[in-house]
């Protein structure tokens, strides 16, 4: 379905990110890698893709903190690759704190990669799309982008603004064939919460499994984590045809974290 698009898809070295980057491969999509990681894994996901799906895929260094580079990162993979015809903002960091207790470095970085950096990615995106008059811009926001939760001022500010950055894409691009959408996840058993759930583990002396069914049963009804092959599933709608007129929307796929 995707054959002949190129998609680039930021923090796709592991977790929601790899499994979307997997998912647009295996649709026929060409895909610049962007993350952290030992330089041999990365090797050996990006050879991966391209042995799995028959696609071409590069590997993209950026630092997302820093503007000049995120917005370079879209430059760099239209060099090593092609034009982008989809972006997927994945790219994310967390710290947990009371809002006195934040330390405001942390602030900057947290707003800088989880939202700053998708604006200026989806700057550099845009002229090419508007051109060709065909893209998709996907932002992985969070259950977070719809609801809070205590000691993640940061991250939620962060989200709340992508679902915010989200709508004004679409607003701004509506009537061409150009979509931007948010997905919203609730807890997925990413890397990065599966050190927050063996940081409560240690805390409160429990195994790492009960610690994790602790957390999802506090606030996703389910009781199951999302799967980063669920995500990539409804990123690949996002991108489909079927999807041209789905646009500025939020979705949750939370199991029923929102739903409270």
């Amino acid at each position: 379905m995707l054959k002949g698009k190129t998609a680039l898809v930021t923090g796709s070295t592991s977790g929601i990110g790899l499994g979307i980057a997997q998912a647009l491969a295996a649709e026929g999509a060409d895909i610049v890698l962007n993350g952290f990681g030992e330089p041999d894994e990365i090797e050996a996901i990006r050879a991966g893709l391209e042995r799995d799906h028959g696609v071409k895929a590069v590997f993209v260094h950026a630092d997302l903190a820093n503007p000049d580079e995120a917005f370079a990162l879209v430059r760099k993979a239209e060099t090593e690759l092609a034009p982008v015809d989809i972006l997927v903002n994945n790219a994310g960091i967390q710290h947990t704190d009371r809002i006195e207790d934040f330390p405001p470095q942390t602030w900057d970085a947290i707003i800088a990669i989880n939202l700053s950096a998708a604006f200026h990615t989806t700057r550099a995106v845009l002229p090419g799309m508007q051109a060709r008059d065909w893209g998709r811009i996907i932002n992985i926001a969070s259950a977070h982008g719809l609801v809070a939760s205590p000691f993640k001022a940061a991250y939620i500010a962060a989200k709340h603004g992508l679902v915010g950055l989200t709508k004004v894409t679409a607003l701004e691009n509506a009537k061409q064939h150009i979509t931007a959408n948010a997905i919203c996840p609730g807890w997925v058993r990413t890397p990065l919460v599966e050190r927050q759930i063996e940081a409560r583990a240690e805390k409160e002396g429990m195994s790492v499994e009960e610690a994790a069914r602790r957390l999802l049963g506090e606030r996703q009804p389910t009781e199951r984590f999302v799967t980063p092959e669920q995500l990539g599933a409804l990123a690949v709608f996002l991108c489909s045809e079927a999807a041209d007129v789905t646009t500025g929307a939020a979705f949750p796929m939370d199991g029923a974290f929102t739903t409270h």
